[in-house]
């Protein structure tokens, strides 16, 4: 049975729903409105934070819209509600960089705050990232990325790829090694949230993924997320121990938004509703404590349809010990359900990874 843990190692946090930006395959419907996160929201997940660290690591991610368009005081101010955990709570923030300057990088070296910045590689791959005039946001995204170089700040990026060139693969890779980041993570463009456009599924997936791996083997300077988990799960399967990670509870991952309401399994759902469920949440934490709110959340209809969902994923996939049951959002927004198995994000970020990686070894 597939069960989620009753607390996470994971939590993420949507200060604010305004991005700066209007990437055209972003996923988010409110991210023209300027809705702040209140101290009061961000007291409450810190009350369950320090206790769930009391047993084992958190990591607190700073989600979108875009988080530094909070501003440096009102950011600081939600931060602090957070205490060190005896070392165990951790920050990590995802931006579009585009705002980054001396006394960001002054809090983010404070605070020890992890960086992550989206960027999709050299100018051309950028088209889709314009600010609300539509412009090009470029040229002011490495020059945030320059602030974070001159303040010695190390830094990852996400890049989302539209078309999966293989062709372009080697080049992506050798452009954010020279970019200066020390890990790099590929999402494949996504059917998912307000973004209805076109997805990718075919075998240029696994072609793309391929030339990608080939490049990296030869290079290892730069930090492949998906290649990560897929080399961790081989070696656990080598090792016979890949099992385990199918005993082990789901973490809930919850999301808390702006105002306080709390969606599961990751950020992706925020904000949405459907007609069969409602609001995608499992309640307030203005209301209700965190940690009741998840270990209650089961009881909530989606969140049941996404568990069967998880378990369908467990009795009829052979990759089940590698994904763990999929990511929800994508099951809902391709297919409208959450209780499916197989998806397009499945194939394109699991399988067609694994073959391509595999590929480039020689094992296909």
């Amino acid at each position: 049975m597939t069960e989620l843990a009753r607390t996470a190692s994971v939590v993420f946090l949507q200060p604010i729903t305004l991005c700066n930006l209007d990437c055209s395959y972003c996923y988010l419907p409110d991210r023209s409105a300027r809705r702040r996160m209140s101290v009061e929201v961000a007291d409450a997940v810190a009350r369950a934070v320090t206790d769930w660290s009391s047993a084992h690591p958190v990591r607190v991610v700073w989600h979108g819209g875009e988080p530094l368009a909070l501003g440096v005081p009102r950011f600081t101010e939600l931060l602090g509600r957070f205490r060190n955990g005896h070392g165990r709570v951790t920050h990590a923030v995802q931006t579009n960089a585009t705002l980054i300057d001396d006394a960001w990088c002054e809090v983010f070296t404070r605070r020890r705050i992890d960086v992550t910045v989206s960027l999709d590689g050299p100018r051309q791959a950028n088209r889709a990232r314009t600010t609300r005039a539509g412009r090009e946001s470029f040229d002011l995204a490495l020059r945030g990325i320059a602030v974070l170089r001159r303040h010695d700040i190390p830094f990852g990026a996400i890049a989302v790829v539209e078309d999966p060139d293989p062709a372009v693969a080697a080049e992506l890779y050798d452009w954010f090694v020279a970019l200066g980041c020390r890990s790099l993570g590929i999402n494949i463009v996504e059917r998912k949230g307000v973004h209805t456009g076109s997805q990718v599924d075919d075998g240029r997936v696994t072609a793309f993924w391929s030339a990608l791996a080939t490049r990296w083997r030869a290079d290892r300077r730069l930090r492949i997320r998906e290649f990560d988990h897929a080399l961790r799960y081989v070696s656990a399967t080598l090792t016979e121990t890949a099992a385990r990670r199918t005993q082990a509870h789901r973490d809930p991952m919850p999301m808390i938004g702006w105002d306080g309401e709390v969606t599961l399994l990751g950020p992706d759902l925020v904000g949405f509703s459907s007609r069969r469920h409602g609001p995608f949440t499992v309640g307030n934490v203005t209301d209700s404590d965190l940690t009741d709110l998840v270990r209650r959340a089961p009881q909530a209809a989606w969140v049941a349809e996404s568990i069967q969902g998880m378990a369908a994923c467990r009795a009829t996939c052979d990759h089940f010990a590698y994904c763990l049951g999929g990511q929800p959002a994508n099951k809902y927004f391709e297919t409208g359900r959450f209780d499916v198995t197989e998806t397009a994000y499945c194939r394109n970020s699991k399988k067609r990874l694994m073959e391509g990686l595999l590929r480039s070894v020689g094992h296909t």
